[in-house]
C-alpha cells in the first residue's frame, strides 16, 4: 500500500504553483507530536510548510466543543483538507463538516466507533492511521504492575461522556479484576475536573497513575506529571511524549510517527485521490519506553529482565 501512496512522487512538484491549505486540529499535549511528524513527512513528498504548504493548527486545549467550532471554522474557511488527531476528535471533526475530506489518526477502531465503512474500503471522506490504543490498556496495567509490584490502587482519570474512555475502562475493570489491582475511577468532564481531582488525591489513596484512552486526558499530559511527581506517584502513558518529560514509562504508538505516516494519505487526496478509496493503516508498531531517571526518584528499581524488554530506556 505505501508503493501505491507514494506512486506520484514528482506529483507534488509539478504543482508548486499551487499553495494548499490544511487544516489541523488536535487536543495540544502529546497530540502536537503529530503535527510535528506531519511537517516532516509532508516536506519529504515535497509540500513544504511555507511554499507549497500552509497548515493552520487548531488547539482545542482537551474542549470537544472547542473541536467543533474549529472544524466548522476551517470548512467555511475552505481548507483543501482537515487532519484530526485521535479518535473523539475524528469525531467531533466529521460531525461538524459536511464536505472536507478528512485524514485522521485513531487510538480506537474507526469501524466500530462510526469514522469509516471498512479498512480496506472506507468509503465517503475519511481515512487514515489506526493505532490501536484501548486494546493496549490492560497491557499498560500489567507493566505498571511488573514494573511496581507493590501497587494495589491504580487511579485513572476519563470522562465518562466519551465513548473511547469507557471502552478503555471496561479493559482496564478487567485487567485490574485478574491482577488483584483496585481501580480507582475519578470520572471528570472537563480539563477543570481533571486537573481539580489530580490536586485532590490524598497521600497513600492511590499507588500509581494510568492513563487511559480519552484525549481530554491525555492533553494534560504535562500538568499530570507535575501533579503526580510531587505526590511520589509513578505514571504509566499512552505515548512516548510522558516519558520523556519525566513520567515513568509509557507503552504505544509515537504520535510524531503517527503524522509523518499521515502525510502519504495528505498528499494523495490533496493531489486528487478520492479518501474513500485509500484504505486505512493499521499501525502494528509499539514502544514500551522506560524512564530510569524517574524510577531513581521515586526510589523504584526496575527488574532487570523490564528493562531489556523495553524498546527505550531513558537515563
Amino acid at each position: 500500500m505505501a508503493g501505491g501512496l507514494l506512486a506520484r512522487p514528482h506529483a507534488a512538484a509539478a504543482q508548486q504553483a499551487r499553495v494548499y491549505r490544511v487544516g489541523v486540529v488536535l487536543q495540544g499535549g502529546p497530540y502536537s507530536g503529530a503535527v510535528d511528524g506531519l511537517r516532516k513527512g509532508l516536506g519529504e513528498l515535497g509540500l513544504e510548510e511555507g511554499k507549497q504548504l500552509i497548515l493552520h493548527v487548531r488547539d482545542g486545549k482537551g474542549d470537544l466543543k472547542a473541536v467543533e467550532q474549529a472544524a466548522g471554522d476551517l470548512e467555511r474557511e475552505k481548507v483543501d483538507l482537515i487532519y484530526a488527531v485521535s479518535s473523539s476528535v475524528t469525531r467531533a471533526v466529521k460531525q461538524a463538516t459536511k464536505t472536507v475530506p478528512i485524514v485522521f489518526y485513531a487510538g480506537t477502531d474507526p469501524v466500530a466507533f462510526g469514522l469509516v465503512e471498512s479498512f480496506r474500503k472506507p468509503g465517503g471522506r475519511l481515512t487514515g492511521i489506526y493505532g490501536r490504543l484501548p486494546d493496549l490498556t490492560a497491557k499498560r496495567l500489567e507493566l505498571l504492575k511488573e514494573m511496581v509490584p507493590r501497587v494495589r490502587r491504580v487511579v485513572m482519570f476519563y470522562n465518562p461522556d466519551n465513548p473511547v474512555a469507557e471502552g478503555g475502562m471496561k479493559v482496564a475493570r478487567d485487567a485490574a479484576r485478574q491482577l488483584k489491582v483496585e481501580l480507582l475511577e475519578r470520572r471528570v468532564a472537563s480539563v477543570e475536573e481533571l486537573r481539580a481531582g489530580m490536586r485532590a488525591l490524598r497521600a497513600g489513596e492511590a499507588d500509581a497513575y494510568l492513563s487511559g484512552a480519552d484525549a481530554m486526558v491525555v492533553s494534560q499530559t504535562a500538568f499530570i506529571i507535575d501533579t503526580a511527581r510531587a505526590k511520589k506517584l509513578p505514571t504509566m502513558f499512552t505515548e512516548l511524549d510522558g516519558v520523556v518529560k519525566g513520567g515513568l514509562a509509557s507503552y504505544g504508538v509515537s504520535y510524531y510517527a503517527m503524522g509523518r505516516l499521515s502525510a502519504r494519505y495528505v498528499q494523495r487526496i490533496l493531489l486528487g485521490a478520492n479518501p474513500g478509496d485509500l484504505p486505512v493503516e493499521q499501525v502494528d508498531k509499539l514502544d514500551f519506553v522506560i524512564n530510569l531517571k524517574t524510577a531513581r526518584a521515586l526510589g523504584l528499581t526496575i527488574p532487570q529482565p523490564l528493562l531489556l524488554r523495553a524498546d527505550e530506556v531513558i537515563q
